[in-house]
């Protein structure tokens, strides 16, 4: 696959933070900058890679707080489902709940819809989303690979618990729209390691299909 493809575990919260390249044009999208925004510049810069968009899973603090620092840095387009603005416009509200400093939201925010494909120089991301987690929550898929945020963890899921957070629209969106993707697509997680649709479909203890037909 013509992709280059770079993961940083960052912050106190240990977020995957990514980089996601067209080898061929060095075009990257740059996902969930949450935390330690000069050492994600710094990769960009390490690789001579072209910043073309900013793009959030979804906007909770900890996937945000850092994205506009890279955007003043590089540029690139921002894009974020519009079911999330509202979480965008209480970034720093979100952030004060659990100790983190103010952060400013990115600038001119453009809105994710399901089914939208991103040109990437030679390929593309496929939005699906997945709310849940939040209301807004998306996966970008290309090919053998999903980026999930924190729809879908290594055993787990996202917590469900914050404000527009609902576990059966999540089991609902990870049953229905990831899983039938096929077992081999490798997920990279919000948190934590990777794992694989059909590992997460056989034994995550919370959606897994064959663990809940038990």
């Amino acid at each position: 696959m013509p992709i280059l493809h770079h993961a940083l575990r960052l912050g106190p919260l240990e977020n995957n933070t990514y980089l996601i390249a067209c080898e061929a044009t060095r075009e990257t999208a740059v996902v969930d900058v949450g935390f330690e925004p000069g050492s994600v510049i710094r990769e960009i810069r390490r690789h001579d890679l072209r910043v073309r968009y900013l793009l959030n899973t979804h906007a909770h603090y900890d996937h945000v707080a850092g994205m506009r620092e890279v955007q003043h840095e590089f540029g690139g387009e921002y894009w974020l489902h519009p079911a999330d603005r509202p979480l965008l416009a209480i970034l720093s509200e979100q952030g004060a709940a659990f100790g983190f400093p103010p952060a400013d939201p990115p600038e001119d925010p453009h809105d994710l819809s399901d089914g939208q494909r991103l040109p990437l120089g030679e390929v593309s991301l496929a939005v699906i989303h997945t709310p849940g987690h939040s209301p807004g929550g998306v996966c970008f898929h290309l090919e053998r690979d999903l980026w999930a945020g924190d729809t879908l963890f290594a055993g787990s899921v996202g917590r469900t618990d914050l404000p527009g957070g609902s576990f059966s629209q999540l089991a609902r969106a990870i049953r229905t729209r990831l899983f039938p993707l096929g077992d081999a697509l490798r997920v990279h997680t919000g948190h934590g390691p990777e794992t694989t649709i059909g590992e997460e479909r056989r034994h995550n203890p919370l959606v897994g299909v064959e663990v809940h037909l038990a």
